[in-house]
């Protein structure tokens, strides 16, 4: 008998939490939760600059990375491109994640900001499209930063002739243990994110400032580059011009403005915040993006600097020793073995924590979506099992690029940019509607700067849109088999009568209680009339029992989740109605039914009409817009909510 015990332990613990986060779809947020219903932290957050530090896992890790792709991309105008590229940081995502933070206090970022734009199926579709550029963002962020990791090991003189020629075995390896730190459990890695940040930056300031030391130590440096510069370009105008183009491809140097964003709910408010408007908390993230970037936009200038005039570009080229590992290279020439060692064992930490970062991302935004929209399993509300999907799909994209730096640049930019345009778009859209034409004409100017990048960007490496659009159609897949698989689910989440409607079923109570459906049309005496006449010859009722119409209006048929509210009204002096607003016509008189019958203890009966037509456009009808198919869909839901045939409510047809 041990033997089959295995299996439901082993289940147990990949679903560790689901239990518990089911029981929440009640339709009231549980106490001490956030919107999306996962549990909040028990303390009120944490400083803003310890905070930040967890973002910087993201952010500031690229500069394990960016200087040399910067210096591939650009070549040497790295340092005017990496300018031009601060700027937009500074003047263009700056402003918009500071708006962000304004229009949504509570993590949810510039997604949930266009969600509520649009509505019905095409917002569906267009927050699973947003969704899979994420998803090709945090996901590349793993596989990315465990491939430098993997780089700065290999090109570690110690570990070159050891480790030389399994990079991707050694990135799985990563990807694995950090698969494994999220299946064990992820709590709070705020603490070990301000040791890894603050000492990669201190190193960092070391690295970069021997190196300006050397620059300023070896005039020469500058003026070769200079006339490099002059003799490849021409004149200062062109070279500015060159920049303007080829910026776009450093834009790996914008990543981290939407984790600034997503860790929002961890920053310490005020003690007069409240859920509706936590000022102090949008205060102290306006200050964490706004150091970072100041942070960052430094690093990035000088280290492309630094790099570029001190480097030889053929270092830089796939195979080259500063290849992926630039500020490394520098460590190593100029520090000794010793600290470039040192340094490398800092990148290597805080690269591989900026993969938990984004796999932490990914399991908020998800989540937060997929179920909510039905387009999900069950199993996506637990950890473990999204843990395992992100991890698999992790192997896969390294398999795929050969643990491969420079091939993933393109697809990471691509998802951070699209990320960052929607942003800006979002924000355009929320001041317009606000009225401040200022900032209006201000975010619609950084809007077009961003689609113009975005669109170069796609242009001159278009496997980051394709791979993009593999997450996306995956994605949309995924999501229309899981709503196919539940479409007969028990969705309503919790449901509420008022006081008319309550008195109804209390006067019904000890008596068979009847419910005809009803579609509303003219709603005048003699359509209730009418129906109430054909309801009772078709099925034999007798002229003695009593009935109540229920019609239903839908809503938002996209929408899959969600609460419902009954409302009681007598019309014409003689027919009680109730009336209810839901998604789905078929799962919100199941919940009728089946919150009535739990109320009084009685099976209650319902009658229909046969709908007329093709069954199967009737389905699809149902399937897209929440009516069609409504008395045997209402049957089905009410079988799969009730498993026990001897306590189903009554569904009649006829």
């Amino acid at each position: 008998m041990a033997t089959p015990t295995q299996p439901s332990r082993l289940r147990a613990w990949l679903l560790e939490g689901l239990t518990d986060q089911t029981k929440h779809r009640s339709g009231h947020r549980p106490e001490g939760s956030d919107e999306s219903g996962t549990p909040a932290a028990a303390d009120h957050g944490r400083p803003w600059w310890r905070v930040m530090c967890l973002t910087g896992l993201d952010y500031f890790s690229t500069l394990g990375y960016q200087p040399g792709i910067a210096a591939l991309a650009a070549g040497l105008l790295s340092p005017l491109a990496t300018i031009v590229l601060v700027v937009l940081t500074l003047l263009g995502a700056l402003p918009v994640y500071r708006r962000v933070a304004e229009e949504s206090p509570h993590g949810e970022g510039s997604i949930a900001m266009l969600e509520r734009l649009l509505s019905f199926w095409k917002g569906k579709l267009f927050v699973l499209t947003l969704l899979g550029f994420a998803a090709t963002d945090f996901l590349i962020t793993i596989t990315l930063s465990a491939a430098d990791a993997t780089a700065h090991m290999v090109e570690n003189p110690h570990l070159t002739s050891t480790l030389n020629g399994h990079q991707v075995l050694i990135t799985l390896i990563l990807i694995a243990l950090l698969g494994g730190v999220f299946l064990k459990g992820f709590s709070e890695a705020i603490g070990v994110a301000v040791v890894l940040v603050f000492s990669y930056l201190a190193l960092n300031v070391v690295v970069i400032g021997v190196g300006l030391w050397q620059v300023v130590s070896e005039p020469h440096v500058i003026t070769d580059w200079k006339q490099a510069l002059l003799t490849e370009h021409g004149n200062v105008f062109m070279m500015i011009a060159i920049a303007l183009v080829v910026f776009p491809k450093l834009a790996l140097g914008l990543s981290g403005f939407e984790t600034g964003v997503a860790v929002m709910p961890h920053v310490q408010g005020s003690p007069h915040d409240t859920e509706e408007n936590p000022a102090g908390r949008i205060r102290g993230t306006k200050k964490l993006l706004t150091t970072a970037a100041a942070i960052m936009s430094v690093f990035l200038i000088t280290s492309s600097f630094v790099t570029t005039l001190l480097i030889p570009a053929a270092a830089f080229q796939p195979g080259g020793e500063a290849n992926g590992r630039a500020l490394a290279y520098l460590a190593h020439e100029y520090l000794g073995s010793a600290f470039g060692t040192v340094y490398d064992v800092s990148t290597i930490l805080i690269l591989w924590f900026a993969g938990s970062s984004a796999m932490a991302g990914l399991l908020n935004l998800m989540p937060r979506y997929l179920p909510r929209y039905g387009m999900a399993p069950h199993w996506a509300r637990a950890l473990r099992p999204m843990v395992i999907v992100f991890t698999l799909i992790a192997f896969l994209v390294t398999w795929l690029f050969d643990a491969d730096v420079d091939a993933q640049g393109g697809a990471y930019a691509t998802g951070v940019l699209v990320l960052i345009t929607s942003a800006a778009v979002a924000v355009t859209i929320a001041a317009r509607r606000a009225g401040e034409r200022g900032w209006t004409i201000g975010f619609g100017v950084i809007s077009a700067v961003f689609v113009y990048t975005t669109a170069v960007n796609v242009a001159e490496r278009p496997d980051g849109v394709k791979i993009g659009a593999c997450f996306i159609a995956g994605i949309m897949a995924l999501s229309l088999l899981s709503r196919l698989a539940r479409v007969f689910e028990l969705r309503v989440t919790h449901v509420e009568f008022d006081d008319m409607a309550q008195r109804f079923i209390r006067d019904t109570a000890n008596r068979t209680i009847r419910f005809i459906a009803n579609e509303p049309d003219n709603r005048d005496a003699d359509e209730y009339r009418l129906k109430k006449q054909q309801i009772r010859a078709d099925n034999d009722i007798p002229s003695e029992d009593d009935v109540m119409f229920v019609e239903v209006t839908v809503l938002d048929a996209s929408e899959f989740e969600s609460g419902m509210r009954v409302r009681g009204e007598v019309l014409h002096g003689r027919y009680r109605v109730l009336t209810l607003e839901s998604s789905s016509i078929p799962n919100a008189l199941a919940a009728l039914l089946l919150h009535v019958r739990d109320d009084t203890g009685q099976r209650p009966h319902i009658y229909f009409e046969w709908t007329e037509g093709n069954p199967m456009a009737n389905f699809l009808r149902f399937f897209l817009f929440g009516q069609g198919e409504v008395a045997p869909v209402t049957r089905e839901v009410i079988r799969e909510a009730e498993p026990d045939r001897s306590r189903r409510p009554h569904v009649h047809a006829g």
